[in-house]
């Protein structure tokens, strides 16, 4: 509308009280408009507020801890959930985040955002080739995705609290009658669907100084474990290894924990997905084959964001670069369950 009428950004910043930086910034929607700043615009332009943005009214919302903060000073990233304008806090092992959106110092916030928070996809997981989607899903569309590093477990509940997206897990053999479709009934209840990703190798990684040569001898061996926390996968394939015998003391956050602490020499075995051992040059003994999928919101279905992520899932591209992956069998790839019974 500004070019239709041969205005330059100064001129509108003039009829509108508005900087011209800020108007830069909507246009280049790094920046949402404030409800003055919206109507301004739009009494500038001689139309409705819709016509300039939609349906959706500009939000004013005061923004949320996802969760405390637990430095200060601290730096974090936006987003949109449900409504709810969101900061989430840096913390250790985030896949996907370039430039953070804002830094706190003794409860002063600073913003410096590239993308806006309703541009921004958030996804609790733990997949070790999450950067990989995050960075073909920066690439290809105009949003961006931040993943958040959990367990399984932990996943659904962010998702059933409302505080990100998409929950990734992988809780289940792909054998199993009704994968994971009774797990995320029985969590989060009715209304939630599963976008198939791939079934994954998961098993034990094993130290350079370690001659075992099967599970079985694994099992005799007196070598030292390192465990990883309740709800996750790799905790319950573990449980399933030791059968009855007490989990390790010492435990790691996710896969590429478990392989440092290999690496390190503080534990000899550990259980983690084939990919991170590898990539480790890690001895690997596959114990199972474990589906792993993304749990999402029906409600949410027709949300760009989410939309995008499926187009990247399915891309022949993506496709390509997860089958290279060691371990990963994509076949399952893009295909839609619903989860209510």
């Amino acid at each position: 509308m500004r070019t239709e009428r041969g205005w330059s950004q100064h001129e509108l910043a003039a009829r509108t009280g508005i900087s011209r930086t800020a108007i830069s910034a909507i246009e280049g929607q790094r920046l949402t408009p404030s409800v003055t700043a919206a109507l301004a615009l739009a009494a500038a332009f001689g139309c409705r507020v819709e016509d300039l943005f939609g349906t959706a009214t500009p939000t004013t919302s005061i923004p949320i801890w996802a969760w405390p903060a637990s430095v200060d000073p601290c730096r974090f990233w936006e987003a949109e959930v449900r409504g709810r304008h969101l900061l989430y806090p840096s913390e250790a092992g985030q896949f996907g985040l370039g430039t953070h959106d804002g830094f706190i110092e003794r409860g002063q916030l600073r913003l410096h955002r590239l993308y806006t928070p309703q541009q921004t996809l958030v996804m609790a997981s733990c997949d070790p080739a999450a950067a990989l989607l995050a960075s073909e899903y920066a690439r290809t569309t105009a949003f961006r995705l931040m993943v958040i590093p959990r367990a399984s477990r932990q996943a659904l509940q962010l998702l059933s609290d409302g505080l990100v997206h998409v929950a990734g897990i992988h809780l289940s053999k792909p054998a199993a009658k009704r994968g994971h479709r009774h797990l995320v009934h029985e969590q989060l209840g009715k209304g939630y669907a599963l976008m198939h990703v791939a079934r994954w190798d998961e098993g034990v990684a094993i130290g350079g100084g370690e001659s075992v040569q099967s599970v079985r001898q694994l099992m005799k061996s007196p070598g030292r474990w390192i465990g990883r926390e309740p709800g996750s996968g790799a905790r319950q394939c573990l449980d399933e290894l030791l059968d009855g015998k007490p989990a390790p003391k010492r435990m790691a956050k996710n896969h590429q924990g478990v392989v440092e602490a290999i690496r390190c020499g503080w534990a000899d075995y550990g259980v983690c997905v084939r990919l991170v051992a590898e990539d480790a040059r890690l001895k690997f003994l596959s114990v199972r084959q474990e589906a792993y999928d993304l749990v999402y919101r029906q409600h949410d279905e027709l949300d760009d964001r989410l939309r995008a992520l499926w187009t990247v899932l399915r891309s022949p591209r993506y496709r390509q670069l997860l089958s290279e992956l060691p371990g990963y069998d994509i076949s399952p790839l893009g295909e839609i369950e619903l989860c209510d019974p």
